[in-house]
C-alpha cells in the first residue's frame, strides 16, 4: 500500500473504525499502526529518536535547572541566551559550511562539547556570585554550540533516510523535553541527588549518541557523502534491480499531496539511493545558491516557526516563574517547585505532538502559531490582574502551549521535506533550523524584560512570591 494515493487505498482500510468509535478496538488500533509503519527500518528508527534524545536532553536539563545555576534573584532568561545564542549562531552561518565535514566527525566534536559543558557546570561552586554564574554560562554555551550544529546536521542527515527518520528524530526531540524536565524533577526533588551530582550523571549521556551513529545507524547511505563538496548534493535513485516497484507512482521523493509522505519506506529512500553528479562549484557560487535558498524558505517556513518560539519561550522564561500561588493552594511546599513543574507540563505536550506526524498533520504552520502568541496574552494578563482561580488551570495551559510549539516544529520541517525540491532539501532542513534558535534568542530578551515587570508589578500589589525561595 505505500505510496498509493488515498482515493485508490484498498476498502479494507477505508472500512476501519474511527479511532474513538464504539467499533474501534486494540486489534484495529494494532493494525492500523502496523500499516502505517509498514516498511520502516527499525534501526533508522532507533538510530534518530536517540538523536534527537541526546542532543536536546541537555539543552532541556540546563533550561529546568535555571533557578539552580543563578537563584531567584537573576533573571532566568540569563540562562536561556546562554544556552541559546550560541545554537543560533551556529544554525545561522554553519549551512553554508558544515557540508566539508563528515558527520562521523561532526557526530564525535558534539558528543565532547555537550559533555564539556556539563562537566563545567558541575565541578564549578554552587554559589551564586557573578564569577561562578559566568562560569557556568561558559559551560551552558558550550553544550548550547553542541546543540544548535547537531540539530543542523541531524535534520541535514534525513535527507538521506527518508520520512521515518523525521518523524523518529522529532519524536526523540519531545522525548529530550520530557525525559530531561522528569529526569531533573527525580534527579534533584525525588532521589535528593542535588544538582551537582544530578548534573555530573547527565554529562556521560552524549556516549549514547556516539553509539547510536557508530553503532546502530545503517552506514550504507552514507557512503555517498565522504568526499566533500563544495555545495550540497541531491540523492537521486539508482536505475538498479534495486529501483522502487514498477507501482510505485514517478517523482517518489517529490511532493504528492495525494499520499501521506509518512507512508513511505526509508528502506526505499535511503537503501537505495546515490548522490547525484553536479558540476563542480566555486565557493562564492554555492554560497550564494544558498542564500537565495534561504530567502526563499522564510515567509512559508522560518517566520511560523519564529513566532512560535517568541511566543512560546517568552511564556516559559519571561511569564512562568511569576505565575505563583499560595503554597497552601498547591501541591507544592516550595516555591522553586512551581518552575521545573510548569516546564514538565510543556513537555508532556511538546512530547505529544512532537510525536504525532504518522498520525495527525498540520500544513498551515501560522494558525497554531497565532495560537501560541494568545496563551502569551493570556498568562500575562493573569500574572499582572490574578484571575485564573488555580495552578491546574495553568498546568492545562502550558500543556497546550507545549503542544501548539511541538506541532509547529515538527510540521514544519515535514512540509519542507514534502515540498522542497531534493537539491535544495540537506541544505533547506538545516538552515530552517535558525528560526527555533532566532526565536528563542529573542524570547531571552523579552523574558528578562517581562519576568523583572512582572515580579516588581505582583511585588507592589502585595504578592511577593516570586521573590521567595
Amino acid at each position: 500500500m505505500r505510496g498509493q494515493p488515498e482515493h485508490s487505498a484498498p476498502s479494507t482500510q477505508r472500512m476501519l473504525p474511527v479511532p474513538g468509535s464504539p467499533a474501534a478496538s486494540w486489534p484495529v488500533y494494532k493494525e492500523r499502526l502496523r500499516r502505517l509503519f509498514e516498511g520502516a527500518d527499525k534501526r533508522v528508527c532507533i538510530a534518530f529518536w536517540l538523536f534527537g534524545l541526546i542532543n536536546n536532553v541537555l539543552y532541556v536539563i540546563i533550561l529546568s535547572s535555571a533557578l539552580d545555576l543563578v537563584g531567584p534573584r537573576v533573571p532566568k532568561g540569563v540562562v536561556l541566551l546562554a544556552d541559546v545564542l550560541p545554537s543560533f549562531f551556529t544554525k545561522l552561518v554553519a549551512p553554508y559550511f558544515i557540508h566539508a565535514i563528515p558527520y562521523s566527525l561532526r557526530i564525535v566534536i558534539f558528543a565532547c562539547l555537550s559533555s564539556a559543558g556539563m562537566l563545567i557546570i558541575a565541578v564549578t561552586p554552587t554559589t551564586t556570585d557573578r564569577a561562578a554564574i559566568a562560569t557556568k554560562m561558559v559551560g551552558v554555551a558550550l553544550a548550547s554550540l553542541s546543540s544548535g550544529g547537531g540539530e543542523l546536521s541531524f535534520l541535514g542527515l534525513t535527507h538521506y533516510y527518508g520520512h521515518f527518520s523525521l518523524a523518529a528524530w522529532g519524536s526523540g526531540t519531545g522525548g529530550a523535553g520530557l525525559i530531561g524536565a522528569g529526569a531533573y524533577v527525580a534527579a534533584t526533588t525525588w532521589l535528593g541527588l542535588g544538582v551537582k551530582k544530578s548534573i555530573l550523571v547527565f554529562a556521560c549521556l552524549p556516549v549514547i549518541m556516539l553509539m547510536s551513529f557508530f553503532i546502530i545507524l545503517p552506514r550504507g547511505p552514507l557512503k555517498y557523502t565522504s568526499s566533500p563538496q563544495a555545495g550540497y548534493e541531491s540523492i537521486a535513485r539508482e536505475d538498479t534491480e534495486n529501483e522502487l516497484p514498477s507501482s510505485e507512482p514517478e517523482g517518489f521523493h517529490g511532493h504528492q499531496p495525494e499520499q501521506d509522505p509518512l507512508m513511505q519506506s526509508p528502506q526505499n529512500s535511503a537503501h537505495c539511493v546515490k548522490r547525484s553528479h553536479q558540476e563542480p562549484q566555486s565557493i562564492l557560487s554555492s554560497f550564494k545558491a544558498n542564500l537565495r535558498r534561504a530567502r526563499g524558505l522564510f515567509f512559508p517556513y522560518m517566520l511560523p516557526l519564529l513566532m512560535v518560539y517568541i511566543a512560546e519561550y517568552t511564556i516559559n522564561q519571561g511569564v512562568a516563574p511569576t505565575l505563583l500561588f499560595p503554597l497552601k493552594s498547591t501541591p507544592f511546599t516550595e516555591y522553586r517547585d512551581f518552575y521545573p513543574t510548569y516546564n514538565a507540563m510543556y513537555q508532556v505536550g511538546v512530547f505529544i505532538s512532537r510525536s504525532s506526524t504518522p498520525f495527525f498533520r498540520v500544513h498551515s504552520l501560522y494558525a497554531p502559531s497565532l495560537l501560541q502568541i494568545l496563551n502569551l496574552l493570556l498568562l500575562t494578563l493573569h500574572a499582572l490582574f490574578d484571575f485564573i482561580p488555580n495552578v491546574y488551570i495553568i498546568f492545562a495551559i502550558i500543556f497546550w502551549e507545549g503542544l501548539l510549539g511541538g506541532l509547529v516544529y515538527v510540521n514544519t520541517f515535514a512540509e519542507i521535506t514534502d515540498h522542497i525540491p531534493e537539491e535544495d532539501r540537506e541544505f533547506s532542513l538545516g538552515a530552517t533550523s535558525v528560526s527555533d534558535s532566532g526565536g528563542i534568542c529573542i524570547a531571552g530578551f523579552l523574558g528578562m524584560v517581562f519576568e523583572v515587570w512582572l515580579c516588581d508589578w505582583q511585588i507592589s500589589r502585595g504578592r511577593p512570591y516570586c521573590r521567595k525561595e
